[in-house]
Protein backbone atom coordinates (compact mmCIF):
# COMPACT_ATOMS: atom_id res chain seq x y z
CA UNK A 1 0.00 0.00 0.00
CA UNK A 2 1.39 3.66 -0.60
CA UNK A 3 0.53 6.67 1.29
CA UNK A 4 -0.41 9.77 0.51
CA UNK A 5 2.53 11.28 -0.83
CA UNK A 6 3.78 8.39 -2.68
CA UNK A 7 0.43 7.44 -4.48
CA UNK A 8 -0.32 7.34 -8.27
CA UNK A 9 -2.55 10.38 -9.67
CA UNK A 10 -4.51 8.79 -12.52
CA UNK A 11 -7.11 10.71 -14.92
CA UNK A 12 -10.07 10.53 -13.99
CA UNK A 13 -11.08 9.15 -17.87
CA UNK A 14 -8.41 6.11 -16.43
CA UNK A 15 -10.91 4.57 -13.98
CA UNK A 16 -12.91 1.45 -14.44
CA UNK A 17 -15.92 0.34 -12.55
CA UNK A 18 -17.62 -3.50 -12.62
CA UNK A 19 -20.11 -4.99 -14.30
CA UNK A 20 -21.58 -5.70 -11.72
CA UNK A 21 -22.46 -2.22 -10.68
CA UNK A 22 -25.80 -0.87 -9.89
CA UNK A 23 -27.43 1.30 -11.87
CA UNK A 24 -26.99 4.03 -8.55
CA UNK A 25 -23.14 3.19 -8.88
CA UNK A 26 -22.29 2.27 -5.88
CA UNK A 27 -19.23 -0.12 -6.83
CA UNK A 28 -15.81 -0.07 -6.17
CA UNK A 29 -13.65 1.96 -9.65
CA UNK A 30 -9.88 0.40 -10.33
CA UNK A 31 -7.23 1.79 -12.14
CA UNK A 32 -4.08 0.05 -13.37
CA UNK A 33 -0.60 1.16 -13.33
CA UNK A 34 2.41 -0.41 -14.66
CA UNK A 35 3.03 -2.74 -11.68
CA UNK A 36 0.01 -1.44 -9.37
CA UNK A 37 -3.98 -1.68 -9.40
CA UNK A 38 -5.04 1.70 -7.26
CA UNK A 39 -8.83 1.13 -5.76
CA UNK A 40 -11.04 3.75 -4.85
CA UNK A 41 -14.95 4.07 -3.65
CA UNK A 42 -17.26 5.26 -6.49
CA UNK A 43 -19.17 7.04 -4.15
CA UNK A 44 -16.48 9.25 -2.48
CA UNK A 45 -13.37 9.35 -4.86
CA UNK A 46 -11.99 12.04 -2.77
CA UNK A 47 -11.37 10.16 0.14
CA UNK A 48 -8.42 8.31 -1.82
CA UNK A 49 -7.78 4.96 -3.01
CA UNK A 50 -5.87 1.81 -1.92
CA UNK A 51 -2.63 1.00 -3.76
CA UNK A 52 -1.35 -2.49 -4.04
CA UNK A 53 0.71 -4.50 -6.39
CA UNK A 54 -1.06 -5.53 -9.45
CA UNK A 55 0.05 -9.52 -8.68
CA UNK A 56 -1.67 -9.39 -5.70
CA UNK A 57 -4.83 -7.59 -6.57
CA UNK A 58 -5.24 -10.33 -9.68
CA UNK A 59 -4.84 -13.50 -6.87
CA UNK A 60 -7.23 -11.51 -4.59
CA UNK A 61 -9.54 -11.52 -7.38
CA UNK A 62 -8.93 -14.84 -8.56
CA UNK A 63 -9.22 -16.12 -4.83
CA UNK A 64 -12.72 -14.40 -4.61
CA UNK A 65 -13.95 -15.67 -8.00
CA UNK A 66 -13.27 -19.26 -6.99
CA UNK A 67 -15.37 -18.97 -4.18
CA UNK A 68 -19.19 -18.89 -3.94
CA UNK A 69 -18.87 -17.39 0.02
CA UNK A 70 -16.86 -14.27 -0.21
CA UNK A 71 -16.88 -14.07 3.25
CA UNK A 72 -14.36 -17.12 3.69
CA UNK A 73 -11.95 -15.16 1.95
CA UNK A 74 -12.14 -12.03 4.23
Amino acid sequence: MTDASTAVRPSPATWLKSSYSAANNECVEIVFHDELASIRDSKAPQRGMLTVARNAFAAFTERVKAREDIHEVL
